[in-house]
């Protein structure tokens, strides 16, 4: 391959790396021989023998994208099989999740900055965190352009998060004492947050209380549900008005699960409006998840003084909250 050699069994520097935007100084590239007892095995298990490191997903996906070569000869095939004897040349590039922690800048509404921490207003549509099918365009890589010294901190100092399509306030803590009292306070239910909903269906009280554990969905793993093996999870819920099928509704939360009010109110016959994922057909205008983080509450981690922040909704759930309110009942 031009640009550097190879060593058998081992790995070298190429000088010829074609890294996004530069970043990547070198590219490794890992040799290996298919020993007689993977005579017959399939590439991508190969592969993983001659580069342990890395999970099969990431190196099938180098197969794909033709930075595998068997005998000089690049394949692009993760299921054909390998002979022994043949030298099997693997190009390194870096994982997704490794290229996802860099600066990128984007906007973010800032409610309140000190030099611990930080509270924003969170557009619906952004992601908080790099994840699968969201490496980029985050919370988290604004924070990092926005100040580079969160990259020392754990997840540049997230430490709780809203859905992407769920809109409103967030904390962020600015040093590592500050993370690290802020998580603390999250989990001993210190931090009061409370949210705007819009679901389907009628309330059956003014005011009502969902106590149900949350855990995985064993049948959609891509949902959480009630279910008996989940985590405790409470959330109290208030009627604001109700219209035509419709609920405004304020949510509080005692704890902090996954999709909590999404899954407490779907397991309540009250799905979000927009929320398709829980059975929540779109209404009133909102074609996304109609949740807003509206109050947040919390002890300064330096100065001990109470912080409260309140912020709007967006204007399509603002629309739809006014429709609501103008036209039903209390």
């Amino acid at each position: 391959m031009a640009g550097g050699s190879l060593r058998e069994h081992g790995a070298i520097v190429s000088g010829d790396a074609d890294g996004d935007d530069g970043d990547d100084a070198a590219i490794e590239e890992r040799v290996s021989t298919v020993a007689e007892r993977e005579h017959g095995e399939r590439l991508d298990k190969a592969v993983v023998v001659a580069v342990p490191e890395f999970s099969r997903n990431h190196l099938q996906q180098l197969v794909r994208s033709g930075f595998v070569a068997v005998d000089g000869t690049p394949v692009r095939s993760p299921a054909q099989r390998v002979r022994a004897g043949q030298r099997i040349a693997v190009r390194l590039q870096p994982t997704a999740e490794s290229r996802a922690y860099r600066a990128e800048a984007l906007p973010l509404a800032v409610v309140h900055e000190d030099s611990e921490v930080l509270v924003i207003d969170k557009a619906a549509g952004m992601v908080v965190h790099p994840a699968a099918g969201n490496w980029s365009g985050t919370v988290l890589n604004a924070l990092l352009a926005r100040d580079p010294s969160s990259a020392a901190l754990p997840r540049a100092g997230i430490v709780h998060r809203l859905d992407k399509d769920t809109s409103g306030l967030m904390v962020v803590g600015r040093t590592l004492v500050a993370v690290t009292a802020l998580v603390r306070a999250i989990a001993e239910r210190e931090v009061q947050r409370r949210y705007l909903a819009i679901a389907h269906g009628t309330p059956p009280h003014e005011r009502w209380t969902i106590d149900a554990p949350i855990g995985r969905d064993p049948k959609v793993r891509t949902r959480m549900a009630v279910v008996a093996s989940g985590k405790a999870a409470r959330t109290d819920v208030e009627r604001v008005v109700a219209a035509g099928g419709f609920a405004a509704l304020r949510c509080a939360l005692h704890s902090g699960r996954t999709h909590q009010i999404r899954v407490h109110l779907a397991h309540a016959g009250m799905p979000l409006v927009g929320d398709r994922l829980y059975g929540g057909a779109p209404g009133l205008g909102m074609d996304r998840q109609a949740l807003h983080a509206h109050e947040l509450a919390f002890v300064h981690p330096g100065s001990g003084k109470p912080m409260a922040f309140r912020s709007g909704p967006p204007r399509d759930f603002a629309h739809a909250w006014e429709h609501l309110v103008a036209g039903g009942t209390r």
